[in-house]
């Protein structure tokens, strides 16, 4: 199978690379034909993708990670660096830009394209050092009056030794914490996965939306089945156990709105997905942007407050 596809994705895989060989010989009705018959395909195997088919989606090698939605988005962007306390944690991107002339701040998380990146870049599971390099430039934000927009992608928040002895835990605590009172609008994206509390770190908003194949849990399909049955194996039950789903999400109110994503999913068209991002973040924001600190706060609390249920 041709690099970078998923084992579903084969047929359309297939006919992609036979379209490549078409119009590298110049076979222009043939490549026509072809395309036609590319678009039926997307239809047929993004019709109705299963919950372990949406977590492959979040996870695809070829979707894209914050920075690339900051370039196709943001101008004047401007990275800051570092905790003030003890180093610069590349698994968050953070700074400041512009999104059609409005100023933002900018948090989200970064995984990496090749081995050499993604190493230094942890694989996009923060340690408490970019936890606490989000928040300062969130309370920057709070200080200047500037709307905050985060983008989620992690498997989770780094597990390790080093992590745990710096404080994660609290790290994370603090940030949902001082997030759930910032007195600006706070608009959070999950634009691939959203695992556990190293991406509820990032995800407490005013609105908080999911892409269309993004996924957001709790625990891992993996990790859930290897505790519940003690076979990895069997991570797709787990992933349709679980719940994991934007539209699943919406249900239950823990989201607030999806964003539509390209045919066949992010990695088909980054710039589109850009797009339809962007879109959304800006409607939000026009529906944000008057309200003030007080009331942003006060909605934001009983929105928490509303989620679960409980049961005596």
């Amino acid at each position: 199978m041709p690099e970078g596809w998923l084992d579903f994705e084969q047929p359309l895989a297939e006919l992609v690379e036979r379209l490549e060989e078409l119009t590298a010989i110049g076979a222009k009705e043939e490549a026509r034909r072809l395309s036609e018959q590319i678009e039926k395909t997307k239809i047929r195997l993004y019709a109705n993708l299963t919950p372990w088919q949406r977590v492959e989606l979040a996870r695809h090698p070829r979707r894209p990670y914050t920075l690339d939605y900051i370039d196709r988005m943001v101008t004047d962007f401007t990275e800051l660096h570092g905790d003030r306390a003890f180093a610069d944690d590349r698994a968050i991107v953070a700074g400041l830009g512009r999104i059609d002339d409005i100023a933002f701040a900018i948090v989200g998380h970064q995984k990496g394209r090749d081995t050499k990146e993604r190493i230094a870049r942890n694989f996009g599971q923060a340690h408490p050092e970019g936890y606490r390099k989000a928040l300062r430039i969130m309370e920057l934000a709070a200080r200047f009056g500037l709307p905050v927009l985060t983008l989620v992608d992690t498997p989770g928040a780094y597990p390790g030794v080093g992590a745990e002895e710096r404080g994660q835990a609290e790290a994370i605590a603090r940030n949902i914490r001082e997030m759930s009172v910032l007195p600006v609008p706070v608009i959070c994206v999950v634009i691939g996965e959203g695992g556990s509390g190293g991406a509820l770190a990032i995800a407490v908003g005013d609105q908080v939306l999911m892409m269309e194949n993004a996924v957001y849990s709790v625990i891992s399909p993996r990790g859930c089945a290897s505790i519940l049955w003690r076979d990895g194996a069997r991570a797709p039950d787990a992933a349709k156990a679980l719940r994991l789903t934007a539209a699943d999400l919406l249900e239950f109110g823990i989201i607030d709105g999806i964003v539509n994503e390209p045919r066949g999913g992010a990695h088909q068209d980054w710039d589109e997905a850009a797009q339809l991002v962007k879109k959304a973040v800006l409607a939000n924001h026009r529906r944000l942007k008057d309200r003030t600190g007080e009331q942003l706060v006060r909605e934001r609390i009983a929105r928490l407050g509303k989620i679960g249920v409980y049961a005596g």
